[in-house]
């Protein structure tokens, strides 16, 4: 989509402080952190949420490259054993980029709510 801040990043119109990236998803350091490690793991396709990546034929490629970013993020930002991965769907979930994108957040000991 032409107006979206996630796509861009993924095409690298927009700069980015990359922590990881493969065939199909990229991972970037949140531009608002609420912890220590705050990395977004984001799909280079556009899916406004996690319900159209469901719907999705190419679902079957996506989770998996998002699993394995999910581990080689933690890995990178040495945060194995303490971390939460946050998916919000839709407005009233608390979305405010409607690109899919998995919050990692670790690094120190979470609270309960973060986002």
């Amino acid at each position: 989509m032409a107006d979206c801040i996630f796509c861009k990043i993924a095409n690298k119109e927009i700069d980015s402080s990359v922590v990881y990236e493969n065939e199909h998803v990229i991972a970037f350091q949140d531009a608002n952190p609420v912890a220590k490690v705050h990395v977004l793991i984001v799909p280079k396709v556009h899916f406004a949420n996690i319900y159209d990546l469901g719907k999705s034929e190419q679902k079957d490629e996506i989770m998996p490259a998002i699993s394995e970013a999910i581990s080689k993020v933690a890995e990178i930002c040495e945060t194995e054993d303490c971390f939460r991965i946050i998916v919000n769907n839709g407005e009233k979930a608390g979305q405010t980029v409607f690109h899919l994108h998995f919050h990692l957040i670790g690094g120190q000991e979470l609270p309960l709510s973060l986002l």
